[in-house]
């Protein structure tokens, strides 16, 4: 159920070629924030082993991305019924399911000549939105748009949400995780229940792609 989501989608397009530069957090500008984003994770890809690359995705995420932000966001009614102990499980288990998909797709995809180019930024309620696109590599397809929801944190930004050609990353995984527990009575402890077994499923491949 969940690879289906924007998520997975985000994850892969931004795997692309792009040169070192600056960490992602240095500087106040948005621009400058989603450029350094991409030139850190080819490094990661280009310079790392497959488990380098999944401890350096790790502290992209938890870096760069408004984690607590987008997981509330995406259990959405469900978030005030779980427990404290299991609002953090759901927390734990979101990133880890981000982390390994972005190491496994990185490793299945790297490098196919794709390239970013950010085409603007704008203000926004919370912080300011990225504008971008993403021209794939072999002349495959007309460029995507991507825009990046940044939220003002400590001086600089962290993503709340992608959205790609208008369809909303955070949005659709809300909708997917709220159909998991509908189909079980209901119960938002399902969703808990498939993200563990999404997490272990992801740790196995881990360890089976290990030397």
């Amino acid at each position: 159920m969940m690879r289906r989501t924007l998520l997975t989608t985000a994850v892969v397009l931004i795997t692309g070629a792009f040169a070192p530069a600056i960490p992602a957090g240095a500087g106040g500008d948005p621009a400058t924030f989603i450029n350094n984003l991409n030139n850190q994770v080819h490094v990661l890809v280009k310079n790392t082993s497959s488990e380098q690359k999944l401890a350096g995705f790790r502290e992209l995420f938890r870096e760069d991305f408004d984690v607590p932000r987008l997981g509330r966001f995406v259990l959405g009614r469900f978030w005030r019924i779980l427990t404290p102990s299991e609002q953090q499980e759901f927390l734990e288990l979101f990133e880890n399911y981000v982390v390994h998909t972005y190491s496994d797709r990185l490793l299945e995809y790297d490098s196919d000549g794709a390239a970013l180019r950010v085409t603007g930024s704008r203000p926004d309620p919370d912080g300011a939105i990225v504008s971008s696109e993403i021209i794939r590599g072999s002349g495959r397809g007309q460029p995507i748009k991507v825009d990046w929801r940044l939220t003002a944190c400590n001086g600089g930004y962290k993503i709340s949400d992608v959205i790609i050609d208008g369809i909303s990353m955070a949005v659709t995984g809300r909708s997917e995780l709220a159909g998991v527990a509908e189909r079980n009575g209901g119960q938002p402890r399902a969703i808990l229940a498939v993200m563990r077994q999404e997490s272990a499923n992801a740790t196995l491949r881990q360890i089976a792609a290990s030397p």
